[in-house]
């Protein structure tokens, strides 16, 4: 049963930024291994059970990173692509990243335009979909210009893809 993703939209960004001093820092995302798996466990403060999935064979997990710093993950995402667009399973910031003490914002913004940017790639000209909790509908509306296509299923179109990865992936 899909409960519906409920990550925070907490800031559109460059990249992610320290929320101290407000630093942006390039990130890199990049096919999460087996050995990543050794970190990301409930017991670290993570939610979900990131190592299911691995295991999905038609999903694929990614992690973003801080470029030159690849091993302290920011966030995680789960995808997978279809006939016509790609799905996105499920996304999660990394428990320093995440309530009123978390260190960098813009993580799931970056995750979201990566899977945009995928799309493109993949041949789906950036549509994107996910299943959203119904109380952040507007809220996905409002900061990824996705638009709610019934229930609690939110599509990504073509144009709000574009000025997402615009912005996340200009310098890159």
């Amino acid at each position: 049963m899909n409960l519906g993703l409920d990550f925070v939209i907490d800031k559109l960004t460059n990249s992610i930024e320290n929320i101290v001093t407000g630093d942006n820092f390039l990130t890199e995302v990049s096919v999460i291994t087996r050995e990543d798996l050794k970190l990301i466990t409930k017991k670290n403060g993570w939610v979900f059970n990131w190592l299911t999935e691995i295991k999905q064979p038609e999903r694929e997990v990614y992690k973003l990173t801080i470029v030159n710093n690849p091993n302290i993950i920011q966030g995680l995402l789960s995808l997978q692509v279809k006939s016509d667009h790609v799905y996105m399973h499920l996304i999660e910031s990394a428990p320093f990243n995440k309530g009123k003490i978390k260190m960098y914002s813009g993580v799931p913004g970056n995750l979201v335009a990566f899977a945009c940017k995928l799309s493109f790639q993949r041949g789906q000209a950036g549509n994107l979909a996910f299943v959203s909790k119904s109380q952040l509908i507007k809220h996905y509306e409002e900061t990824l210009g996705a638009f709610h296509f019934g229930g609690r299923l939110m599509i990504i179109e073509t144009q709000s893809a574009l000025k997402l990865i615009d912005r996340y992936f200009k310098n890159h």
